[in-house]
Parts: C-alpha cells; sequence; structure tokens
C-alpha cells in the first residue's frame, strides 16, 4: 500500500485520489489497538463537551462510529445524559436518508452487516437536520481549509443541505489524520462540504482562526 505521500491531488483525478486516499487510511486504521480507540473516543467526548460552541444546545447530529474509527459512542451518551436531543443518520425505505432519535443503547439496531447501528423508533425527514445547533461528521482525513474525506457515498455532502447555515461542522480524525493543507491537501471536489472545527484526541482546531 503506498503512504499517503505518494498520492498527490495536483496530478491525479481527484475521485481517483480519494480512492487511494481512503485504502492508505483504512489500512493504518487497522493496526490501531482497541485499548488506544477507546481511549480516543473519550478524549474525543471531552474534547467536544468542552467546546463553546456545544454549550447550552438542545439538539445535536453524530454518528455511530464503527469499528476503527473515531469512536462516538462515549459523546452520544453524555449529550443523552445531559438532555441533549441527538440526531442520528438512518435509511428509510428505498435508501430514503433521514433521522433517528437515539433514545439508549437499547434501542440500537443494526439493521444490515456492515452498516453502522441506527436508532429504533421514528424515522424522521432529510430536513430534520435544520433543527441541530451542532453537527458532528464522520472523516478519514482533514485539511487545515475544511477539506474533508468522507467514505465516498457523499451521504453527509447530500444531507448538509438541509443543516441551518452557519451551524458548526465538527469533523473527528485522528491525530495522523489532520493536515496541513500547504503540505498535504486533502482531494477535494466541487460537491465536497467543508468542515468549520477539526477535533482530534489531543487538538481541537478551527477553519480559519
Amino acid at each position: 500500500m503506498a503512504p499517503l505521500s505518494h498520492i498527490d491531488p495536483r496530478t491525479m483525478p481527484p475521485r481517483e485520489a480519494k480512492s487511494a486516499w481512503r485504502s492508505v487510511v483504512r489500512q493504518g486504521r487497522l493496526r490501531r489497538g482497541e485499548r488506544r480507540t477507546n481511549e480516543n473516543a473519550e478524549s474525543f467526548r471531552d474534547r467536544v463537551l468542552t467546546l463553546p460552541e456545544a454549550e447550552g444546545i438542545t439538539c445535536v447530529s453524530i454518528y455511530a462510529s464503527r469499528a476503527h474509527e473515531p469512536g462516538t459512542m462515549p459523546l452520544i451518551l453524555a449529550l443523552h445524559e445531559r438532555g441533549v436531543e441527538v440526531l442520528m443518520p438512518r435509511l428509510g425505505d428505498g435508501l430514503v436518508r433521514g433521522w433517528g432519535v437515539f433514545s439508549g443503547m437499547d434501542g440500537m439496531l443494526e439493521r444490515a452487516p456492515g452498516r453502522p447501528p441506527e436508532p429504533s423508533g421514528e424515522f424522521l425527514p432529510a430536513d430534520r437536520l435544520a433543527d441541530a445547533q451542532l453537527i458532528v461528521v464522520p472523516a478519514l482525513g482533514v485539511d487545515t481549509k475544511g477539506t474533508r474525506l468522507g467514505q465516498g457515498a457523499g451521504w453527509y455532502d447530500r444531507a448538509l443541505a438541509d443543516a441551518t447555515p452557519g451551524v458548526p461542522i465538527v469533523a473527528l480524525v485522528f491525530d495522523d489524520e489532520f493536515h496541513d493543507a500547504d503540505v498535504r491537501a486533502v482531494p477535494r471536489e466541487r460537491h465536497d462540504v467543508p468542515v468549520t472545527i477539526v477535533v482530534t484526541p489531543s487538538s481541537v482546531a478551527r477553519i480559519g482562526a
């Protein structure tokens, strides 16, 4: 597997560069130990909860992390315990994009192998995201211009069209997945929606600050 230094978005088509980048990051994540991943999940929780943008919020959108991803469950549980409404992605009939409200671990269902768990209960329409005062999105990499490398399906780039303008968009990545755009820019396409805050286990960065 070629390292990221061999992937140059300036000389490769963006889609090809993204695919190669994803492969490298996913291989690297598989090598992370479970103990460290769990410790990082607690760090992500603590850093997001101490964001000024998270103070006093009543509704937040967060994804359910899968194995080897930056862990979100400690954050979800902490927000739920505070009485914050937690919106999580759901797929309805015909792969319609929507949301569900987290009600506890007992209400989380794995609807298909390989897909992240989803909350049971009422299926909410896509435009319900407009209620979120903070949106936490998955990423395989982010750079200092806010370019986010997603999983490749474009789910969040489409979903974020329903977000209220100006709402903070937070990407969670491991420390080595946050890049200086002047040194190693994440491949970008026209439809990519930038993030405004990047949280790693050891830092918080505000894009453009």
